[in-house]
């Protein structure tokens, strides 16, 4: 005797699997490693100052979804997901995209002053050719 299940039972059935508390301790000492490394980076000012709240704000979401797993699955149920893992992989790739968008504006601003920059040393060159160079040039004539 085979019983249907519907595909809402077959996700409230993924929803509601208990978690292992082993992943629970990996969970919690991976994300206190994260927070930890993150303040040893900018105490040793390896990370800069303006990309320190974006990388405190992603260890302390893990600290938040390893300590309280309930918020993640109540953000799975909100979003619609079958799994944490997968809500976890889809936040996981949203963050990824976000620190690329923030370093291609930063590259793009690179750019644009490096060009300046080389269009600057262009116009001092040229101004310091210019003051070097001597106005008037003498021209020995033979048999003067």
């Amino acid at each position: 005797m085979t019983s249907k299940i519907s595909i809402e039972e077959l996700r409230d059935l993924f929803l509601s699997a208990p978690e292992s508390d082993a992943t629970r301790w990996i969970g919690i000492f991976l994300s206190l490693a994260l927070v930890s490394v993150v303040l040893w980076l900018v105490s040793r000012r390896s990370l800069r100052e303006e990309l320190t709240p974006i990388w405190m704000g992603a260890a302390l979401a893990f600290v938040v979804v390893s300590v309280e797993p309930r918020a993640l699955f109540a953000l799975t149920r909100a979003i619609g997901a079958w799994t944490p893992s997968s809500t976890l992989f889809f936040l996981g790739e949203f963050f990824l995209l976000v620190i690329c968008l923030n370093y291609a504006v930063r590259i793009s601003r690179a750019g644009d002053q490096i060009r300046c920059l080389a269009q600057e040393v262009a116009l001092l060159r040229t101004e310091l050719d210019q003051r070097t160079r001597p106005d008037t040039v003498s021209v020995e004539r033979p048999g003067s």
